[in-house]
């Protein structure tokens, strides 16, 4: 549309009343911390006042009549033209979002049998106990059904997280690996290289060697993914979440892209999503959201720098330890990965323990 900016209003993947603003420059890209920061100093602020237009310089808003039709042939340009999902039996879940009329019209038209959950939004039910964040009557539909593949959308549609067809849940970083074999395997990853999160799951990268793909780390957030993506030229990028950056088709994660890119591999190898998602191994992972009263620097949270390095030598060449900040809510996160389940829960019990007593909520 030859627009200057683009703005979402979107809670994302949480409650509606996490509501915020996405905004998208005019090549299409979400804008830069520096430019965020001066957007919110005019609106914390008294300057604009000064410059808001007003009267007859005020624009004006006109509907654009033809965009969901505009949507769904971008969506069905990115699946191979040779390739048809007649026959395949798709449930969606599309989390009362973004995707509830595009997602179940998009399958149909390339020939899928479709069954669609959470697909009636109210204003105030997105992201309820649904979508990529809650799998759980995904996952029993798709066994009640005998269903393919089940797909589950967050609110504004922009991750993608996937159910096999025993019902089994499939992470990002196995949509990751999977998507990673195939493009290399075809010719599509130039560099042989991908580009993930320190949040992505250690055994994505142990898939990621066997198969002779290179990767590297992003800081935490699509948009910092992307970043590198460009740097690179990285034409595939994601985190565990499930959102899931394509350069060739989008400039930006598409939960509908995703799906259709993973469900065209599904048809190109003629194997099952449980076949594909034996490309990786999860390694034994806890991830523990604490709710905080504020967000100091993680290095002034008193013991816990100590902590973590005491965590790190334990764990060795085998695991791995995070704690961050949520960027959508007042939580912190603390992940550790180790080779047993009884070391990971340990290990992330002894962190919580220190970031409640100094700032939980």
């Amino acid at each position: 549309m030859r627009a200057d900016a683009g703005i979402v209003i979107s809670a994302s993947h949480n409650p509606f009343q996490d509501n915020g603003i996405k905004i998208f420059s005019r090549d299409g890209y979400k804008i830069s911390d520096e430019l965020e920061t001066q957007i919110e100093s005019l609106v914390d602020g008294e300057h604009i006042d000064d410059i808001r237009p007003t009267a007859h310089e005020v624009g004006k808003a006109s509907r654009i009549d033809d965009a969901i039709g505009r949507y769904i042939v971008f969506c069905k340009n990115t699946f191979p033209d040779e390739l048809t999902i007649e026959g395949l039996n798709v449930v969606l879940d599309c989390s009362h979002g973004a995707t509830y009329k595009v997602a179940p019209i998009v399958f149909r038209e390339l020939g899928a049998d479709v069954t669609t959950l959470s697909a009636k939004p109210d204003g105030k039910n997105i992201n309820l106990d649904c979508g990529s964040q809650h799998t759980e009557e995904l996952s029993s539909t798709v066994r009640e059904t005998g269903a393919n593949v089940g797909l589950a959308f967050d609110g504004d549609g922009d991750r993608l997280i996937a159910v096999d067809e025993r019902g089994i849940e499939i992470t990002g970083d196995h949509i990751l690996a999977i998507c990673a074999r195939h493009m290399k395997e075809n010719g599509g990853l130039p560099g042989d290289l991908i580009v993930c999160t320190p949040m992505s799951n250690f055994g994505l990268q142990v898939a990621l060697k066997e198969m002779g793909v290179k990767h590297l780390e992003a800081p935490v957030g699509d948009r910092n993914v992307l970043a590198v993506m460009s740097e690179t030229g990285a034409v595939l990028g994601g985190e565990q979440s499930g959102h899931i950056i394509f350069a060739n088709h989008h400039s930006t994660g598409d939960g509908i892209v995703s799906a259709l890119q993973l469900v065209a591999i599904m048809r190109q190898s003629g194997k099952t999503l449980s076949e594909l998602a034996d490309v990786m191994t999860l390694s034994p992972q806890r991830l523990i959201s604490v709710p905080v009263m504020k967000k100091p620097p993680i290095e002034d949270i008193p013991g816990l720098d100590d902590a973590v390095e005491e965590a790190r030598k334990e764990l060795r060449s085998k695991g791995r330890v995070l704690v961050r900040y949520s960027g959508t809510e007042q939580i912190c996160r603390v992940m550790v990965e180790g080779p047993a389940e009884d070391i990971t829960e340990r290990l992330a019990g002894s962190l919580v323990d220190i970031i409640r007593d100094s700032i939980g909520a």
